[in-house]
């Protein structure tokens, strides 16, 4: 089995940099509480579903989130949030935002390299 806490590091440094709780990060993957502690803690396997999830909320291609020192990484799409209490549909929401908003990067770069 592969070593975990990598990929459980940065699913806690990713979300203590985007300033939500366990419990708002559970809400918008739709699981509990408990299951993002035991992710953080590297206790359980991250389905690969909810590492898809969880790149496109921190605006990350998902291989970042298996690397070593992957939560050196800025967040590639910064928000200024304003609001007291974030919502799952608002965290949705700007995880759509941020996968167009990388994918637009990468369509830059490779039309730069061309």
């Amino acid at each position: 089995m592969e070593n975990p806490k990598p990929l459980a590091n940065n699913i806690k440094q990713y979300r203590i940099k985007l300033g939500i709780t366990q419990q708002v990060l559970a809400e918008y993957l739709d699981i509990t509480r408990e299951e993002v502690s035991y992710y953080e803690s590297g206790k359980r396997s991250v389905p690969l579903g909810i590492v898809s999830k969880l790149a496109n909320l921190f605006g990350l291609d998902e291989y970042v989130l298996y690397e070593e020192n992957g939560a050196m990484t800025d967040i590639n799409v910064a928000f200024a949030l304003r609001a007291e209490r974030l919502e799952k549909q608002d965290l949705q929401a700007m995880a759509e935002f941020k996968k167009l908003a990388l994918n637009y990067l990468k369509m830059k770069k490779a039309i730069a390299a061309e």
